[in-house]
């Protein structure tokens, strides 16, 4: 018998015996390593996503890991192979996937939510949605490339170019990798973030941070762009205060694109819209390539994947952890070791908790 994660109820995790499931045809059994908990993981732990989400329920979806066994017509893929999983499921047949937008199939499984996820110690998922992983690459540090390739769709989708100048509202984990995509593709960034710890994590990262308790991030930007407003600028944070911001830093054709999920709806300066030419995009989620391009950015120190990692605890600690990343402070990601029901991990070497 092996270990996994259930949500049964609203703040409430257990952590029991599960039986693995044996790969049919075009499917693999992996054995997960080390899995990451993500702000959709906390709404789900918070309750608010019942309606959707049956239980008990294995979550998870950030991951890394290895082949243990493949099922009946899988090629090229064999047990030892490291790899990540795109965890998406489409049906082809809607007209989202017939425009060629899959990802946001309107009938879309999304593992880890809608079929059950990464924390468990045995994985049965479908062989289309592996990803793979260079064996130079650790897979603590692996585990980070599903939300690496979340902020490359956003930065794609918003168009960003070298040379522009770019403000990320927001200095989470999405919004500190969207600015760092965002700079490596030659944008010139600021991250605007209320959190001292954060702020300091993305300094030390190489970008530029603002604090909107303290400064007035309007006189910045003018003084940043000499009165033409920002290029681009990503809402990342979720809050009323930062759909505010991120309109108000936008220069003329401005393109604000809108990563955060807000649970009911924002007021929005729609004259600045008219006034400036604005255009509005949504980003939800990825495709293969932004997958793949994530996986070299991890790989290459691009995105330093492990100066992002708070803490690794056993996957028997899960509620903790997501005690831990819902009360704030000084934490950016959480992973939970998958290998072994141990405690023997802690803080990962150089990361601030």
């Amino acid at each position: 018998m092996t270990l996994a994660v259930h949500y049964t109820a609203a703040r409430t995790l257990d952590t029991a015996p599960a039986s693995s499931v044996e790969p049919g045809p075009g499917e693999v059994e992996l054995a997960p390593a080390y899995v990451g908990i993500c702000g959709t993981d906390l709404h789900i732990f918070h309750g608010d996503m019942d309606a959707r989400v049956a239980t008990p329920a294995v979550l998870g979806h950030e991951m890394s890991g290895r082949i243990l066994r493949v099922g009946p017509g899988v090629e090229g893929w064999a047990p030892g192979d490291a790899v990540t999983v795109m965890p998406l499921r489409w049906d082809d047949t809607c007209p989202a996937c017939r425009a060629g937008h899959r990802h946001v199939c309107q009938h879309l499984d999304f593992i880890g939510i809608d079929s059950p996820g990464a924390m468990q110690q045995r994985w049965t998922v479908p062989a289309s949605t592996l990803i793979r992983l260079p064996e130079s690459l650790a897979l603590d540090r692996a585990a980070l490339v599903e939300p690496t390739a979340v902020a490359v769709h956003d930065v794609g989708r918003a168009r960003v170019t070298e040379g522009e100048k770019v403000v990320v509202v927001g200095g989470g984990p999405v919004g500190v990798l969207i600015a760092l995509v965002a700079q490596a593709a030659g944008a010139e960034v600021r991250v605007v973030e209320l959190s001292a710890h954060r702020r300091s994590l993305a300094e030390g990262l190489g970008l530029a941070t603002w604090d909107p308790a303290a400064d007035d991030i309007g006189a910045l930007v003018g003084a940043w762009t000499a009165d033409a407003g920002a290029d681009v600028a990503f809402e990342v944070s979720g809050a009323a205060g930062g759909v505010h911001t991120a309109v108000e830093v936008l220069g003329v054709r401005g393109r604000l694109c809108l990563v955060a999920i807000h649970p009911r709806p924002r007021e929005v300066n729609l004259h600045r819209f008219f006034w400036r030419e604005l255009t509005l995009v949504g980003a939800r989620l990825y495709d293969r390539s932004d997958f793949e391009k994530a996986v070299a950015l991890v790989a290459d120190g691009t995105v330093p994947a492990d100066r992002l990692i708070s803490k690794v605890v056993p996957l028997t600690q899960a509620l903790a952890a997501f005690e831990a990343l819902e009360s704030g402070g000084d934490v950016m990601k959480i992973l939970l070791d998958c290998t072994d029901g141990t405690d023997h991990c802690d803080d990962t070497q150089g990361a601030a908790v």
